[in-house]
């Protein structure tokens, strides 16, 4: 039987590395090996991953590989790779180090252990190194880079210069970075920088105008926002590369603004020095009038122009502003240009904009579109239990369920429904549970029950898509009648108590397999269709206002 070339090569790979642990050969030896392992491991995962997932996350890593010199023969090797920045660490450990670990441990015939090293910034000598296992026992790893004397070190050549202690656990970092009063001089020293003393930052920036406190850590993901978040991720983790611009629209209250917030901290977390600005369109608008007033347009262009990052929430209201337009436009293009990146928040799809310049709504269009849409059940019961927790206070889960429930539209209703619950749970110096909640939000359940009918229903949508109330119970059906009453029927069963034959008798007589069929289908079709799905939100935040 004949062997694959690359069965053959990965077979002898393993056998030399196998041999060079076992004869403790020299640490130059054996990290030529691992790096021989390490590019056939890339190869393998190029083949399987997409390619812009593979050039974003995998491509850059720098290899600094790193054997424990004082482990016995079946000890597991150490493979240390160099991670730009603290964000793409904590992304690559949680999405893709298993999947590489198997890999480089096919390749080499023995367990490899994946280490993460965080690259020194260019005004410190701060490095942090972490294993991707929680509480693991790492080796320290040596950085791919290092100058000395401004010449660039290779990683072998820094590997293998390091002088490793017998007990190496009092001096491994923690995932917070280098501790004060130089703590981690010793680990400076081992790679080769001399100590320099208490490494200052610059000031944390204040006109970036973020909300420190909405980060994705404190952002509840679920399958409402799983596509937003995690494209919010890719550029947070590289901005400037991909998505750009990164286009963010749903409903009010969905989140869009706490996403937002959470890659302008990110960004900063990783270089405080970037240049971020969040801002509402409405400010940008205030922008433009004053400076057009003053004829300042040279300060406009310095305060936008300059930016790495620009986020600019709710851009619909620019809507028929046409100095403002030519101004974002020309703000548009020219951080483009610079390879800056650009996250928009909307209401609506770039396509269902009106009163916006074609070029603007087509630049929008340019990069990735991406919908919030309301939270599922499950995902609301877990907002509400981590706001209480945040409030130090405890969520029972079927109080959480009997309000997420309840409360459908929007994580911003949600949030208020919450603090009622518990106001009320201060006041009265009770516990909660379901009848305290249905106490405290009786007022919220009685207007849900008394507003929300079919007859409304069908007056709302006639109104949306410009058709006759009476269009709902006739027999015509072409077809910009026969969707809006499809529409009607699937909202009627979302959003009323009334069984199928009800709703059916309701809209001319039909029958319930009538409704059925108009229910399924619109429920289909807007798992696929943004726009659709879009239209329905619009539909719901009115009948529930």
């Amino acid at each position: 039987m004949s062997l694959d070339p690359r069965q053959i090569a990965s077979r002898d790979l393993s056998h030399d590395l196998s041999h060079s642990l076992s004869h403790e050969l020299s640490r130059e030896l054996v990290g030529e090996l691992i790096g021989k392992i390490w590019q056939q491991g890339c190869a393998r995962l190029a083949a399987e991953l997409p390619e812009q997932q593979f050039n974003t996350w995998i491509r850059p890593l720098a290899l600094v590989p790193v054997i424990d010199a004082h482990g016995s023969p079946g000890d597991n090797a150490v493979v240390a790779v160099q991670v730009p920045n603290r964000f793409k660490l904590d992304w690559i450990r949680t999405q893709y180090a298993g999947r590489i670990e198997a890999v480089l441990s096919e390749l080499a015939g023995r367990p490899m252990r994946l280490e993460f090293a965080l690259a020194p910034r260019d005004d410190g000598p701060a490095f942090e190194a972490a294993t991707h296992r929680p509480g693991a026992n790492s080796a320290v790893s040596a950085s791919a880079a290092l100058r000395r004397n401004g010449t660039a070190v290779s990683a072998f050549a820094a590997a293998s210069a390091v002088t490793w202690p017998a007990d190496r656990t009092s001096d491994r970092t923690s995932d917070r970075g280098p501790e004060p009063n130089g703590a981690s001089h010793g680990l400076a020293e081992r790679v080769g920088l001399a100590p320099s003393g208490t490494r200052h930052l610059p000031p944390a920036a204040t006109s970036h105008r973020l909300n420190t406190s909405l980060t994705f850590e404190t952002l509840v993901a679920g399958r409402a926002n799983q596509m937003a978040r995690t494209a919010a991720l890719h550029v947070a983790g590289a901005p400037g590369e991909t998505y750009n611009p990164l286009f963010i629209y749903g409903g009010v209250g969905l989140g869009k603004t706490h996403l937002v917030h959470a890659v302008g901290n990110a960004l900063l977390k990783d270089r405080p020095t970037a240049r971020v600005l969040y801002l509402n369109a409405e400010q940008f608008i205030s922008d433009v009038v004053k400076n057009y007033q003053r004829k300042t347009f040279d300060e406009l262009k310095a305060k936008y122009h300059s930016l790495d990052l620009l986020l600019i929430d709710d851009v619909q209201f620019i809507a028929g502003k046409d100095r403002t337009q030519e101004e974002f436009f020309n703000t548009f293009e020219a951080l483009l240009a610079k390879r800056a990146h650009i996250i928009m928040t909307c209401d609506t799809y770039p396509k269902g904009l009106v009163d916006i310049d074609e070029r603007l709504t087509s630049r929008f269009d340019s990069g990735l579109t991406v919908a919030i849409e309301p939270p599922e059940l499950e995902m609301r019961v877990a907002i509400l239990i981590a706001k209480a927790k945040a409030e130090a206070a405890e969520m029972p889960e079927d109080v959480a369920f009997f309000i997420a429930k309840n409360v459908r539209a929007n994580v911003r209703e949600l949030e208020g429904a919450l603090r009622k619950v518990l106001a009320y749970s201060r006041f009265s110096h009770k516990e909660i549970n379901i009848g305290l909640a249905r106490d405290a939000l009786k007022d919220l359940l009685s207007i849900q029950n008394r507003q929300i009918s079919v007859e409304n229903i069908q007056k709302t949508v006639a109104d949306f898509y410009k058709i006759k109330v009476a269009d709902m119970y006739s027999k015509k059906r072409p077809a910009s009648i026969a969707r809006p009453r499809q529409i009607a029927m699937y909202l009627a069963k979302d959003m009323t108590k009334k069984s199928l034959p009800e709703i059916g008798e309701l809209f001319g007589g039909r029958d319930h397999t009538t409704v059925l069929h108009a229910v399924r289908k619109i429920g289909e079709e807007r798992l696929r269709n943004p726009e659709l799905n879009q239209q329905l939100h619009v539909l719901e935040q009115s009948l529930k206002a």
